[in-house]
């Protein structure tokens, strides 16, 4: 049974729609900048990738809502754009019970350290009594649910930088297993402020010393100096595509195929001769019952750090033998969104294959020997593309990687640059059809 993506929901630095995030990804319009005098992290980091601002609607009356947590507040305002875009109302055209949601994310630690903070200065009167509704990891998810009425399968994922992508790969194996017709799923990040930021400072993990914010990300050039840190959130809508084909649904792209692993290695650091990672772009050929040479392009995870870039190369060298894919990391733009990075890139991988074009690693100007990979560069490359990967990695060792591939429903989404609500054929044909 396949897996089709047929709604989109994003929140991030290049954008707020598939279109014009993926235009964005195209022509190397970036989101990182230097935070505002009066943003939170101001006196944290130099740099991020900050939201453009946005209407929460009602979403924050109520003393409930004056401590809901952004995380939520994103995973709510994404979900709801997912399934307009998908055209989906539940217990209209999907059963209720036939619906799942899973969202991933590290949770509400703005809130926590902001109730935290309240109780230091005024006491124990100060701490809210809807505190726990705001920081519990599982309350984007549960939100959504409320909202829409989703009563099927409901979790959240905790893999680190790897939680969206898990989240769909979940989604793949409960449509699979026929348990669901359709899942919303993906990931919701706030982690910009003070003590979540300084963390990443002082291990000296993020970019800096930059006269020019969007040039600090650099994933695989050897000038790099780490990553930067930013905020988002992405939810798809993946359906099955016998449900979706009965209600005349278009669909993006499938997800053909994933891989779930542990490098079972060390708490932050990768393996470094890749084989975790290797073994994980393997699983999601596998799964996808494809050929390593079916692949023509990598999304990596490529975060802009000299350890991370490097050990991605190895396993992308063992995991495709002599085949060499492109590969390209779209973080140079974005920053790194944490666990919703996996849901945007894999999203970047939905644009390439409609398209047939391939986003650059911008500000890649002298790629690092040590990562020997055919980098797309400069500027995007026309391809024809049948099959494309993203892979995402966490803390932990935790390695997903999603395979991609052209949409099976009978009614095709148009190119993410072609409009949101038209419907056309791939720019490129897929090999062998």
């Amino acid at each position: 049974m396949n897996a089709t993506i047929t709604g989109i929901g994003l929140m991030t630095p290049v954008g707020r729609t598939p279109s014009e995030a993926y235009d964005a990804l195209l022509h190397g319009r970036s989101g990182i900048v230097k935070p505002p005098e009066d943003h939170p992290i101001a006196n944290s980091v130099e740099l991020a990738g900050i939201l453009p601002p946005f209407d929460a609607g009602d979403l924050t009356k109520g003393p409930d809502g004056k401590v809901m947590d952004r995380t939520v507040i994103l995973a709510q305002l994404t979900a709801a754009d997912a399934l307009a875009d998908a055209g989906l109302v539940v217990g209209d055209n999907v059963d209720p019970e036939r619906i799942g949601i899973i969202v991933g994310g590290v949770g509400g630690m703005a809130t926590l350290e902001q109730q935290v903070l309240s109780r230091a200065e005024r006491g124990r009167a100060a701490v809210s009594p809807y505190l726990l509704t705001g920081i519990l990891p599982n309350m984007p998810a549960a939100r959504v649910a409320i909202r829409h009425g989703i009563r099927g399968y409901t979790s959240s994922v905790g893999t680190a930088c790897a939680s969206g992508a898990q989240a769909i790969a979940d989604a793949v194996r409960l449509i699979r297993s026929g348990e669901v017709d359709v899942v919303v799923c993906g990931a919701s990040e706030a982690p910009l402020f003070p003590t979540f930021a300084e963390t990443f400072a002082n291990a000296r993990a993020l970019a800096r010393g930059w006269d020019d914010p969007a040039e600090a990300s650099r994933p695989f050039d050897v000038r790099r100096n780490g990553f930067v840190l930013s905020e988002g959130a992405a939810l798809l809508v993946l359906e099955s595509t016998e449900h979706a084909a009965s209600r005349g649904a278009a669909g993006y792209a499938d997800v053909a195929g994933y891989g779930v692993n542990s490098d079972a290695h060390h708490p932050t650091a990768p393996r470094p001769d890749g084989e975790g990672a290797a073994a994980c772009m393997r699983l999601a050929m596998a799964s996808g019952r494809i050929r390593p040479e079916q692949v023509g392009y990598v999304n990596a995870h490529g975060t802009s750090t000299k350890l991370g870039d490097v050990a991605e190369s190895v396993a992308i060298g063992k995991a495709f033998g002599e085949h060499r894919p492109a590969v390209s990391s779209t973080k140079a733009l974005t920053g790194h969104m944490l666990g919703t990075s996996g849901v945007v890139e894999a999203v970047a991988a939905v644009g390439a294959i409609t398209t047939g074009l391939l986003p650059p690693t911008y500000h890649l100007d002298d790629p690092d020997p040590a990562c020997p990979l055919d980098h797309v560069r400069k500027e995007p490359r026309d391809v024809r593309l049948e099959y494309a990967l993203s892979n995402s990695f966490g803390f932990g060792g935790q390695n997903v990687s999603l395979l991609l591939g052209t949409a099976s429903t009978p009614i095709r989404r148009a190119p993410l640059i072609g409009g949101p609500s038209a419907i056309s054929a791939p720019r490129h044909a897929p090999r062998g059809t």
